[in-house]
């Protein structure tokens, strides 16, 4: 778990926590209900507390490091709540999804609100450079997620475009929050962009972690195949329908285009991953990734905020679920 992170920053998540609240605040009746729902049902807060912890190395965290830990869970609550209507998805978190309770023309406009308050948010404040750092992370990660769209028809995906689609829909994020922390205590531009290298390749060990999930392993147990389910195109797969020869491959688009809800099917594709190798070198891959973020870090002299960051980089990689 990320109890060292946690505790280094516990003070701070507390008075995050109101921020948060506050900023999340309606005076429309239907609208302040939902909010309450979102700020109840929030998740790890991994985002938030990349924020302050990349902040805190630089410096004493501030109003302006609350305001962009806020910034960054109103966009993040607001691209997950869009996402929820565009895979028709009625469950988060075990819970139902907004579009789930309230249908999904008010779920569009909630993630219209978040998104505009949390711009501002920043504007009202003259914090410039940290609206710059997420309105190009917003800008990515929808560029993303079309680009998934785009390539997920025909299934032929090469790994470069996979990296570009994972870095946009992902990992942006997560560097945009670690430089925005970072730009509300470091004067150094090269330490806040060395914070937004170091949280990219963060971002990017992170959804290769979520692509094997699908798999299953020792530590999650059972498979669930949810990606091949819906024909998302993850590392693992990429890398077998690139490494197999011709006819296994044909075999194993046709199935994932047209058989993709039989389970022995899925587990068919799931055996096939195996055997080619897929598992194995994609988490190659994710262990090169954690290990550049590390790299990164180590260039900002050692103490405990640099500790607390290393615990939520091994995290992403050694997380369960």
């Amino acid at each position: 778990m990320m109890e060292k992170a946690q505790r280094i920053i516990q003070e701070e998540l507390k008075e995050f926590e109101t921020h948060f609240r506050k900023a999340v605040k309606s005076n429309v009746g239907l609208l302040d209900k939902i909010m309450h729902f979102i700020v109840k049902k929030k998740g790890k807060q991994m985002r938030p507390m990349f924020v302050l912890l990349s902040a805190k190395m630089g410096g004493e965290i501030n109003e302006m490091t609350y305001r962009a830990a806020s910034l960054v869970e109103l966009l993040h609550s607001a691209t997950l709540v869009h996402d929820d209507v565009v895979d028709e998805s009625l469950e988060r978190r075990g819970f139902f999804s907004i579009n789930a309770l309230w249908k999904n023309k008010i779920a569009v406009l909630v993630g219209d609100y978040l998104l505009s308050k949390g711009l501002l948010l920043s504007l009202q404040n003259n914090d410039y450079k940290v609206l710059q750092l997420l309105s190009e992370a917003v800008k990515l990660m929808s560029e993303g997620e079309l680009l998934q769209l785009e390539k997920a028809r025909n299934l032929n995906l090469k790994e470069d475009i996979y990296f570009e689609i994972i870095k946009n829909k992902t990992a942006s994020l997560v560097a945009s929050s670690c430089a925005a922390g970072a730009a509300t205590t470091f004067t150094s531009e090269d330490a806040i962009e060395n914070m937004r290298i170091f949280g990219e390749n963060v971002g990017i060990a992170f959804q290769i972690k979520d692509d094997l999930f699908d798999y299953g392993n020792d530590n999650i147990g059972k498979p669930t195949g949810n990606d091949i389910k819906e024909k998302k195109l993850t590392l693992p797969l990429i890398y077998t329908l690139n490494n197999v020869d011709n006819s296994l491959k044909r075999k194993l688009i046709y199935i994932i285009k047209n058989e993709n809800t039989k389970k022995d099917k899925v587990k068919y594709v799931i055996d096939e991953v195996v055997n080619a190798g897929g598992i194995d070198y994609a988490t190659e891959k994710m262990i090169h990734y954690r290990d550049e973020a590390l790299k990164v870090l180590y260039r900002f002299p050692q103490s405990e905020v640099r500790d607390g960051l290393e615990e939520m980089v091994r995290y992403t990689t050694d997380r369960k679920y």
